[in-house]
């Protein structure tokens, strides 16, 4: 039956809490907190027996998964799937290329590398896994580990998170969520149980990683303010900072990613890296700019033996669990919030443009970043130049002072080191603000995935994460934190085999219907040459110099598009077929042809009227304006770049009938296939957006 603007409409969904989720993970979380709290020396023997037993365990397992991970989103992206967007066919990217890649790197990363930029390489360089420490060859392999750290295996978890959430949500209009990638695996099973569970498995991995982060930057920024101010290191000044920062990360989420985040994320990026400029320039620039280069060589030339380098026959457990296996846990308990944060801000990309850019932007930044600031610190320490006696040792024992210690050895001590708590503390609000944001639409029902969640949730998450971060601080510090972390990621380890999974049988969807566009072109290359011919050279001539105002292009709809249509409507509703013709109006307005097919993914075929600018060459009156209407042809995948005003009923019919005749050889390709395959979702009016 045709629905038309005054026909009666089903009450449009709205945004809503996910009860199941939000109250399961909140609780959950909360109730740690407190048991953390209360019963502290208890729950810090529980942490550490559980760590020390998935690192004896699951060690091996962290190691390979994250190859894999890395193989999957490098093949996906030099594939023929590269070039299908996340999104619709016609949609382009939000944001530009350096906003894009400031959001990515100060959500993705953040804090972490204030800590870790001196710390790591110091005490890879005085207590390494194998071999002599304080040597030269110390030195490089520090730089190894550090890169290994911090470079394309890490980022490649979060590729994987954001491209499949990004594909599923934007391309196919499921929710942005962490169970939408298992669709096809699951189907819609991901709305009961099984996509509750996997959605508070990334809710927890989510939080306890945050929290691990701003633990990190608490004990950083609290030795920071004891250096300049004297105020004292206790867990009373930690307190009051994980306070401030919940309020400040509250206040930047509910501005939105296009206002708080978005400017915090630039202006981080920024400082960065004038900070990083000044070290290289202040310091030996030819020195450090030679090591940059080794370290590059030594990371890309070894980085296959160091990414299976399990030490299986003498194992350092310790320097595992601090560092290589807390890594790929903590990278990988970030999964789910920068994944869907990347999705969230990379809408109209390819999967190639995304799989490039989430992989070697940060990566440029974070090697440039690590060997300036590590290698001088290695050399401070190799030629006793350090301003601080035993600058390694107190580095290495408490690394929350390792920066402010290294700044003293460089000029400008006092601006530097106020730029560093600077840093720290926009990169604690764009970590939690990021994160609430992130959390909250973890946990809701959201109708749109450009839509977010409310400011209320948001401020709730910020106050929970706060709560927790306190928890972990008072259970043991950094080592209890690192220990909650390598736990809570291997489950989500695993849900990230069936993100894979799931992205590979869609992309193999995509690729049949590819493929039954080649095998059917045969046909419709035959129509529409009959359709030249019946039209004439003087109509399509017409029709190629027309650009119609958005008086005409409705008019085009209401007496070409709505008939054509409705015969179709007509001849297929005698054969049985349940069909329907949508008008839409205001901003939605576009005409919709929609057949239900069964179990099988409906067909759909839209036309949208779209403003264009008027070309340049064209010769018009003065009164014809500067912008005409395209009638543009949309179909499940999105829009198909071409013009349909100009064609009569019969000629618009046969365009139809291409595409629906695409449509059942792609579902005939489907159902050959052997094994079957996955059914993906359909959303008609999702089709035009």
């Amino acid at each position: 039956m045709a629905t038309t603007p005054s026909s009666p409409r089903e009450e449009v969904p709205q945004d809503r809490i996910n009860p199941i989720v939000f109250y399961g993970s909140a609780t959950g979380i909360v109730v740690f907190a407190l048991w953390t709290m209360i019963f502290t020396e208890q729950a810090s023997g529980v942490i550490f027996a559980v760590l020390g037993w998935i690192s004896d365990t699951f060690g091996w397992f962290y190691f390979l998964s994250v190859v894999f991970y890395l193989v999957f989103v490098i093949a996906i992206g030099l594939s023929r799937f590269g070039k299908l967007r996340l999104g619709p066919a016609h949609s382009r990217p939000d944001f530009n290329m350096v906003t894009w890649a400031a959001m990515l790197f100060s959500a993705g990363i953040g804090i972490d590398l204030l800590f870790f930029c001196i710390a790591e390489p110091v005490a890879q360089f005085l207590a390494p896994p194998e071999g002599d420490p304080g040597t030269v060859a110390a030195a490089r392999h520090a730089m190894e580990l550090t890169f290994l750290h911090w470079g394309l295996s890490g980022w490649g978890i979060y590729t994987l998170v954001g491209m499949a959430l990004g594909f599923f949500s934007y391309r196919h209009g499921l929710p942005l969520t962490i169970r939408s990638a298992l669709y096809p695996v699951f189907g819609k099973r991901i709305k009961g149980g099984i996509g509750h569970t996997v959605d508070i498995a990334a809710v927890l991995g989510t939080v306890f990683g945050i929290a691990t982060s701003l633990g990190i930057g608490i004990i950083q920024l609290n030795f920071g303010l004891n250096y300049m101010f004297d105020v004292p290191e206790s867990t009373l000044t930690q307190a009051a900072l994980a306070i401030l920062i919940v309020v400040f990360s509250a206040i930047s989420a509910v501005t939105g990613v296009d206002k708080g985040i978005r400017r915090l994320s630039e202006f981080n990026m920024l400082l960065a890296l004038l900070l990083m400029l000044f070290v290289l320039f202040s310091g030996q620039t030819v020195f450090l700019l030679n090591a940059l280069v080794m370290n590059v060589g030594d990371y890309l030339s070894n980085f296959l033996s160091l990414s299976f380098h399990t030490y299986a026959f003498d194992p350092p457990a310790d320097w595992l669990n601090a560092w290589t296996v807390f890594f790929w846990a903590w990278w990988i308990a970030w999964g789910p919030f920068v994944g869907l944060f990347l999705a969230r801000i990379s809408r109209g990309r390819t999967l190639r443009q995304f799989v490039a850019g989430t992989l070697i932007l940060p990566l440029t930044f974070m090697m440039a970043w690590m060997s300036i600031m590590g290698n001088s610190a290695i050399d401070m320490i190799m030629n006793d130049t350090a301003a601080v006696a035993d600058f390694g040792e107190q580095a290495m024992n408490n690394p929350g002072s390792a920066i402010y210690l290294f700044l003293q050895g460089i000029p400008w001590v006092g601006l530097t080191t106020v730029v560093v708590t600077v840093l720290a503390i926009v990169f604690f609000v764009t970590s939690g603000d990021s994160g609430s944001l992130v959390l909250s639409n973890l946990t809701s029902v959201l109708t749109d995935p450009n839509h977010d969640a409310p400011s209320w949730m948001r401020i709730l998450w910020a106050a929970i994460i706060g709560m927790l971060t306190l928890a972990l601080l008072m259970a043991g510090g950094l080592e209890a934190l690192q220990g909650a972390v390598v736990i809570m990621g291997l489950p989500f380890a695993v849900v990230l085999f069936l993100m894979m999974l799931g992205l590979f049988k869609a992309l193999k969807v995509e690729g049949m219907k590819e493929d039954s566009l080649r095998h059917s072109m045969a046909g419709q290359l035959s129509a529409r040459t009959t359709l030249g011919e019946g039209r004439g050279w003087r109509q399509r001539l017409v029709r190629a110099v027309s650009f119609p105002d958005h008086a005409q292009a409705r008019r085009f709809l209401a007496e070409v598009g709505r008939p054509a249509m409705q015969q179709i409507r007509e001849v297929l509703g005698e054969k049985g077929f349940s069909v329907e013709v949508v008008e839409g109006s205001g901003d939605g307005e576009h005409l919709a042809l929609n057949v239900d097919l069964g179990g099988e993914q409906d067909f759909t075929y839209q036309i949208w009227p779209r403003r264009a600018s008027m070309p340049a060459f064209t010769i018009r009156d003065t009164h014809a304006g500067s912008h005409y209407y395209r009638l543009e042809v949309h179909i499940l995948e999105g829009g198909q770049g071409y013009d349909v005003y100009g064609y009569n009923v019969e000629q618009l019919i046969a365009d139809i009938l291409d595409q629906y005749e695409q449509h059942l050889q792609f579902l005939y390709s489907q159902r050959e296939l052997p094994g079957g395959n996955a059914v993906m979702p359909d959303d008609p009016v999702k089709a035009g957006r």
